[in-house]
């Protein structure tokens, strides 16, 4: 079974989160709890460049991180999505609610 890894690094004004591996049920836990926690005080960028794939729970947790996030005055990126995030998220109709960028410093560019 393919593992999730997340790598954090803290920016300026934001949480970075490296993502590599699958995003699913059985991985989800985590991952579900630092976007749940960080969105309540910051905003999250979450590097997807490495995400080999992402069901319906993965896909559950980030829009419920962006949704808190709308609630809370942060927000939560999606950077780089590799072709099976990007995929996964066109599937939901959600790919154009979310903040997609290419780099750490687009997140300085809000406030």
């Amino acid at each position: 079974m393919v593992q999730l890894t997340i790598t954090e690094k803290v920016g300026a004004n934001y949480k970075l989160l490296e993502l590599t591996g699958a995003i699913n049920a059985y991985t989800i836990a985590e991952f579900q709890e630092k976007v749940y926690s960080y969105i309540l005080e910051s905003n999250i960028v979450l590097d997807m460049s490495q995400v080999i794939s992402i069901d319906s729970a993965g896909v559950g947790v980030i829009l419920a991180g962006y949704n808190d996030g709308e609630e809370n005055g942060t927000q939560l990126f999606i950077m780089n999505p590799s072709e099976a995030a990007r995929h996964a998220l066109e599937r939901t109709g959600f790919l154009d609610t979310f903040n997609i960028i290419h780099a750490v410093t687009e997140v300085s560019d809000v406030s």
